[in-house]
């Protein structure tokens, strides 16, 4: 599976907890090993989506700040 696959979400202007909300919505639809790249505005975004990773198995293969901009790459776990 190659990363112009993956399912992209822009949640900017969507404060906490939404984009993390609205980001397990879109996996919870998505096929075992499908990447999602999320685009958000929230600062605590970054934060909320580390433990997320961590507790749902879900791989944050990328956590990048820029400009008040913060993105993610997500990989589906297996089943």
């Amino acid at each position: 599976m190659t990363e112009d696959t993956a399912v992209e979400l822009d949640l900017s202007g969507l404060d906490c907890p939404m984009p993390l909300l609205k980001a397990k919505k879109a996996l919870n639809e998505m096929q075992p090993g499908q990447l999602l790249r999320v685009i958000a505005t929230d600062p605590g975004s970054v934060r909320d989506f580390e433990v997320f990773s961590r507790q749902s198995g879900h791989q944050l293969l990328e956590s990048v700040a820029q400009d008040g901009e913060f993105r993610y790459l997500l990989r589906k776990k297996a089943r």
